[in-house]
């Protein structure tokens, strides 16, 4: 009777490994953007570089935090690349939507450009402090003269976007939220 029960304990402990939650896939939603009417860089060509992380590194890791000290990733979900490639791809499509440049390309491009944008990434997680669970999104942008290589503008932007639910779900909801007030805030910033 004893090897019965010790084979039933490791088929129900194997098949409760095996059945661990899916794991989810989010992305960035790419806002709808207006078209820009008589834009001055309108013949120009503008290259998107791939942004950069000034605190951690940026993978498909979805991280959270409850305070300044405690740090973490979400076990059973995650963004569909890593955090670089998506915010550098909606930037790009957000900017082309816009028509502000005839033609707006990533750094990979060989095509010369005539404005460089350029940007550091301060902080991309979910935070939770209490009751209390917000989206946080800081990111500093610089516009770069493409052939002399000089500084047009740099301005940072920070965005906290309320949560609805705690969870990566609720996360990514109002990261989306955040993105689309960044294309408009960006967009305006570039005019």
């Amino acid at each position: 009777m004893k090897p019965y029960l010790v084979v039933m304990t490791l088929l129900v402990s194997i098949v409760a490994c095996t059945q661990a939650p899916a794991l989810k896939v989010y992305t960035l939603d790419v806002p709808n953007i207006s078209m820009e009417k008589n834009a001055q860089y309108r013949h120009k060509i503008l290259k998107v570089t791939f942004p950069q992380s000034m605190r951690e590194e940026l993978s498909e890791k979805m991280n959270f935090s409850y305070s300044n000290d405690e740090r973490g990733v979400y076990q059973n979900s995650q963004w569909s690349n890593t955090m670089n490639k998506l915010l550098q791809g909606t930037l790009i499509d957000m900017l082309d939507k816009s028509r502000l440049f005839k033609t707006v390309l990533s750094d990979t491009s060989t095509l010369q450009e005539d404005y460089r944008l350029e940007s550091n990434i301060f902080m991309f997680e979910h935070q939770v402090r209490g009751t209390h669970s917000h989206s946080v999104i800081s990111i500093q942008f610089t516009l770069i003269d493409g052939n002399t290589g000089k500084l047009i503008k740099s301005k940072r932007f920070t965005y906290r976007e309320k949560t609805k639910s705690t969870d990566a779900k609720g996360y990514v909801n109002a990261t989306n939220i955040a993105i689309a007030t960044l294309g408009r805030d960006l967009i305006h910033w570039m005019k």
